[in-house]
């Protein structure tokens, strides 16, 4: 069934375009890094980490993932994801992905959110560890493309709510590190806001995890 589907629609790698595979093997060695601290222009009051810079197959795998349906590249994201979530986590602490917040409208056009799935596949790799996707953008928050740091800032102020019943128990365990993890950081307004809500409903924010830094 796979060859008959690649005959009628060819599927080409996302990473760097080599014909007959979705992810070839020099893309996903491509990925192998270890978390670098960076230091956003928003500063969210935690650290943050970035697993590459945004360019080249990693840029374009996140880009496929999000705009082109291609959910074959979850799978190597996450396990990108949880590798550096291995390296940073303190050993025998429970640990809880909150994925970033996501627009409805985005979720409806991607069918789903990509974040989140990535979350997914990176906590079922590491031991005791959860996703809670607690976080939604209100109606009022526009798309960031285009937008300055001033204005992404004010574009999230006060839209970035936890949703209703959504805080799991495994939070209240007085050991877990909380790690809000995204996709791609610029400007660090999404991190700033998002660990300004959660901190204010009693969910300390460990650190932000990105798959990539532009």
């Amino acid at each position: 069934m796979r060859t008959l589907l690649d005959l009628i629609l060819p599927q080409d790698c996302a990473g760097c375009g080599r014909p007959g595979v979705g992810w070839c093997a020099d893309c996903a060695e491509g990925l192998v890094r270890q978390p670098v601290r960076v230091w956003p222009r928003s500063d969210p009051g935690v650290p943050c980490w970035a697993l590459g810079r945004y360019a080249g197959p990693r840029r374009r795998a996140v880009v496929a993932v999000k705009e082109h349906h291609r959910r074959e590249l979850v799978a190597p994201l996450g396990r990108e994801l949880a590798r550096g979530l291995a390296a940073l986590r303190t050993p025998g602490r429970p640990l809880v992905l909150v994925p970033a917040p996501v627009r409805r409208v985005a979720v409806r056009r991607r069918g789903g959110d990509p974040v989140g799935r990535v979350a997914r596949v990176a906590a079922s790799l590491l031991t005791d560890c959860q996703v809670a996707p607690m976080l939604l953008a209100d109606r009022g928050v526009r798309d960031s493309v285009g937008l300055g740091p001033a204005q992404r800032r004010r574009n999230l102020a006060g839209r970035i709510i936890v949703s209703a019943g959504s805080l799991p128990t495994s939070l209240r365990h007085p050991d877990a590190e909380v790690v809000l993890v995204d996709d791609v950081l610029t400007t660090g307004a999404t991190a700033c806001e998002s660990v300004r809500v959660l901190t204010g409903v009693g969910v300390p924010i460990r650190a932000v995890v990105v798959t990539s830094v532009a």
